[in-house]
């Protein structure tokens, strides 16, 4: 029997041929994609600035060439200020047309003492410094607001999910008693959370997460049948939310 009696795919040959072939992931690709993009400008940039020049460049002239790539690299840097989170497209967008005002900002005054090409090195460093701090201000001042309002974010989430989650598991618990004083207990618990203020307290963090593990405790008593642990266990989870709900108009005074 030769090679030629074995269908095609169990060819030695073909066997290898058949095999995918490595590609790199799209991430990679991306990523690629972005670093040419980058890099464009300061090609294209650097060619007019080494071919239109007129060499030996003084040092006011080379003060702007470095202050000019200097806002670019801030520029393309700005997406890894950017704080991660559920408004990560906002806060990007406002600390990259900050970075974007500085760069053209930067490139204009840049290219005019480029090519005025001053003896005097003091006006190009001071005027440039100035930029770059007011910039360094306005993005600073920028960023702390948004982590503030990041962690606002943040923190009114973990409310709503506390609320939330709790109050899906006590259903779905409730949904699986059969007992009915056993039911009314869970019933009643069930319906404190539920009526539960969303918003919280750091103070009641310890508070919230005894509640949880209440919740926890109680799911296993209904797996396991024991009717007695569930409705003690009932009635303190609905004396916790209860005065959980009461130092938080406390805290809320």
């Amino acid at each position: 029997m030769n090679n030629s009696d074995f269908p095609r795919s169990e060819r030695g040959s073909d066997i290898y041929e058949a095999r995918p072939r490595h590609t790199p992931p799209k991430a990679a690709k991306v990523s690629i994609l972005w670093l040419l993009l980058n890099l464009i400008f300061l090609i294209i940039f650097n060619v007019f600035f080494f071919m239109l020049g007129n060499p030996p460049h003084n040092f006011s002239v080379w003060l702007s060439y470095g202050f000019i790539h200097i806002a670019y690299i801030l520029l393309v840097a700005t997406p890894i200020l950017t704080r991660k989170g559920k408004s990560s497209s906002v806060f990007g967008f406002a600390l990259y047309s900050i970075s974007a005002a500085y760069f053209i900002v930067a490139l204009v005054v840049g290219i005019v003492f480029i090519l005025l090409a001053l003896e005097s090195n003091n006006v190009a460093f001071l005027v440039q410094l100035s930029i770059a701090a007011i910039y360094s201000i306005v993005l600073i001042a920028n960023m702390i607001a948004n982590e503030r309002t990041a962690d606002t974010e943040e923190e009114r989430q973990y409310q709503i999910d506390y609320v939330k989650n709790a109050t899906v598991q006590l259903k779905l618990i409730l949904d699986r008693v059969k007992d009915k004083e056993s039911k009314k207990k869970v019933e009643k618990a069930y319906d404190a959370v539920n009526s539960s203020p969303v918003k919280s307290h750091p103070n009641l963090e310890q508070m919230e997460l005894r509640i949880l593990t209440l919740i926890d405790e109680l799911d296993a008593f209904v797996a396991s049948g024991d009717k007695q642990s569930i409705v003690s266990t009932a009635d303190s989870l609905f004396s916790a939310v209860n005065e959980r709900n009461s130092r938080l108009k406390n805290y809320a005074r």
